[in-house]
């Protein structure tokens, strides 16, 4: 498996997880810096040398060596060097159903599958995050790397899952913004508008923004994005050429798909995908 570095300093790698629904990523940036984006999925990482700071729920936030960084599906980040050193770290993608199959009910976890911060200083939790990661690919290992995942996923829901009921838009609105979601993820190849979404809502511009932003913790185009990222991956494991891709996906052209792409994942579509075949 090749790394991609986008400046010599800089490297990515990316490859299928132990479990179904899983992708690991490890990689070190001294130069890239990541646009604020989202995932569909979950992000559970660690980081491995220097400083990351990023931003995420109207604060900055600073993650060392050893610390567990956790991004919910939909919680819009940055990432950037948080010294000249640059900073090195490994994460799981991990799809939400997944989650919620490592939520183990009888050991009393009652969290609502939300992680409560973005970057918390457990440093057992982080080892054990960084055991799991390095059994996978392991020859002859694969039940074993199966076991860790699961299991450090499940450790994490109990100590660290929010237990807390958050303040939630109202039953008829939230009715209304998952209409508004549903119509982002029928809808992303084409060219959406605010105005198309309004009116989906029933509600005026900047209070659709605002509903939206409130429910799902991101504005409607960091959703879109997030969603168009996610569909496009799942072309090119197809098999379909990067030009029909963004077409496909709602990108202007190949360019800005590019873009978009390298600015969510830190790689371009080709080198992602190289990867991901092995």
């Amino acid at each position: 498996m090749q790394a991609s570095p986008s400046t010599a300093r800089d490297w990515a790698r990316f490859q299928p997880g132990a479990l179904a629904g899983v992708t690991l990523m490890k990689a070190h940036f001294t130069e890239h810096a990541f646009a604020r984006h989202s995932h569909e999925t979950y992000s559970v990482g660690v980081t491995l040398s220097g400083v990351q700071t990023f931003h995420c729920g109207g604060a900055l936030h600073a993650s060392l060596r050893g610390d567990v960084i956790l991004f919910n599906p939909d919680e819009a980040h940055d990432g950037q060097r948080g010294t000249q050193a640059g900073f090195g770290y490994a994460m799981l993608y991990v799809d939400p159903q997944v989650m919620e199959d490592c939520r183990d009910r009888s050991a009393g976890i009652d969290a609502t599958l939300h992680f409560s911060a973005p970057v918390v200083r457990d440093r057992s939790m982080g080892a054990d995050l960084l055991q799991a990661i390095r059994a996978v690919g392991q020859v002859q290992e694969s039940l074993r790397a199966q076991e860790l995942t699961r299991g450090v996923l499940t450790r994490l829901l109990q100590r660290h899952g929010e237990r807390t009921v958050r303040d939630a838009v109202r039953p008829a609105g939230a009715a209304r913004m998952a209409r508004v979601r549903d119509y982002l993820h029928a809808h992303y190849g084409q060219d959406i508008t605010v105005d198309a979404l309004a009116r989906e809502a029933g509600l005026s511009r900047v209070h659709l923004t605002r509903a939206f932003t409130q429910q799902f913790g991101v504005p409607p185009h960091l959703y879109l994005n997030a969603v168009r990222i996610h569909r496009a991956q799942e072309a090119m494991r197809k098999g379909l050429a990067l030009a029909e891709v963004a077409a496909d996906c709602g990108f202007a052209d190949q360019s800005h798909f590019s873009r978009r792409f390298k600015g969510s994942v830190g790689l371009s579509p080709g080198a992602w995908l190289r990867q991901m075949r092995g």
